[in-house]
């Protein structure tokens, strides 16, 4: 029979609840289906106040935690219908991400005892901090994954995800590395959530009609992050409003503002690969990033001759990614396998990732 594990994972845009249920092969794991679950509009509100660094109500947190567990338990049961599971992997909601401080911290939220009560189905979760305490970044944990699914038979490709925070997978024939780049649509989001009320910029429509303020990007480009080398990655801890509003003189036009940090994000990715992986042909593009088509555009025009591309292109869902990644860690960690990279984290070598809740029934 063949091992079916479900991935869960409310990323940095908190822009849904992702699902993936893959097949796990020696080889090659294969995404067999995906979906997204709408977070309701309290939680949403919820998860993005706690991401901020000035949130510290205890209280909104473990609330957030119980109903973000409940919507992932019942979500999964109800994905997962009458096929066999072995083990839901779910990342939850990051809160936290700091593995620069002294110790360095991560986060991430949505009881993992309630995903296991509810849907009936072991869960595997608390993924990141055990690559943190090895002395890793503890993100992003994803490469190992993407190499599994794109990695080519020859020459070097990189695989871009776009979320709210944008990171690459460099797939070289001898070495896998990757790291965060910088904001994906943290800014975007933020920013059109405050002029517009909405979620996001569907499609880059509003960035589009804007045009980019050639000081505030050079500003943006040196804010310490962007340049420095890897190991590093980041969250909305950092890339937020506050970070924005301070690069502001308050007379800069919304839309120009919103073309600028489409700009930013383009220009953040196409940095860390003119730097990190000059020889690479290929550019894959997967996250809810690859829907904003002035992002791809702008992307696309910075690259130059080399491809740029969706995931579908390859025959794979690009909203699946990384929901179908943590399925995958699941799976490694009930087999004993690493989860991690070192290459890619700095971790001080490879460590079997995440903590088992047990169901007190099996879904079969």
């Amino acid at each position: 029979m063949a091992l079916h594990f479900i991935g869960a994972i409310s990323g940095t845009s908190v822009d849904g609840l992702d699902l993936a249920l893959i097949d796990v092969d020696p080889v090659v794991p294969r995404i067999i289906d995906a979906t997204t679950e709408p977070i309701p509009g309290p939680l949403g509100d919820s998860l993005r106040a706690l991401a901020l660094p000035a949130t510290g109500d205890v209280n909104l947190m473990a609330r957030a935690d119980a109903e973000l567990g409940e919507l992932i338990g019942q979500a999964a049961r109800a994905f997962a219908g009458d096929r066999p599971v072995r083990a839901i992997g779910s990342h939850g909601q990051t809160i936290r991400h700091d593995p620069r401080a002294k110790p360095a911290h991560t986060m991430q939220i949505g009881d993992p005892h309630r995903i296991a009560e509810i849907s009936g189905i072991d869960t595997v979760a608390d993924f990141r901090r055990r690559d943190v305490a090895a002395g890793g970044e503890g993100a992003p944990l994803v490469p190992p994954f993407h190499e599994a699914l794109f990695k080519p038979p020859k020459g070097e490709r990189v695989v871009v995800n776009v979320g709210g925070i944008s990171n690459i997978t460099i797939l070289s024939p001898d070495l896998l590395t990757g790291f965060d780049t910088g904001p994906g649509n943290a800014l975007m989001d933020a920013w059109i959530r405050e002029h517009q009320g909405l979620a996001f910029d569907r499609n880059g429509a509003w960035s589009a009609t804007g045009r980019v303020n050639p000081d505030l990007l050079t500003d943006l480009e040196q804010d310490g992050f962007v340049r420095a080398p890897p190991p590093k990655s980041t969250g909305k801890d950092f890339y937020n409003l506050d970070y924005l509003r301070m690069r502001l003189k308050g007379s800069e036009d919304p839309a120009d503002v919103q073309a600028t940090l489409t700009e930013f994000t383009a220009a953040s990715i196409s940095w860390a690969i003119e730097r990190w992986a000059p020889s690479s042909a290929d550019i894959v593009v997967c996250g809810g990033g690859r829907l904003n088509d002035d992002l791809m555009h702008r992307l696309g025009r910075r690259m130059g001759s080399r491809r740029v591309m969706k995931t579908e292109s390859l025959g794979v869902d690009g909203d699946a990614v990384e929901a179908a990644a943590f399925a995958w860690l699941a799976y490694r960690f009930l087999e004993r396998l690493p989860g991690n990279s070192p290459t890619v984290t700095g971790a001080a070598g490879p460590r079997v990732l995440g903590a088992f809740y047990p169901a007190n029934r099996q879904i079969r």
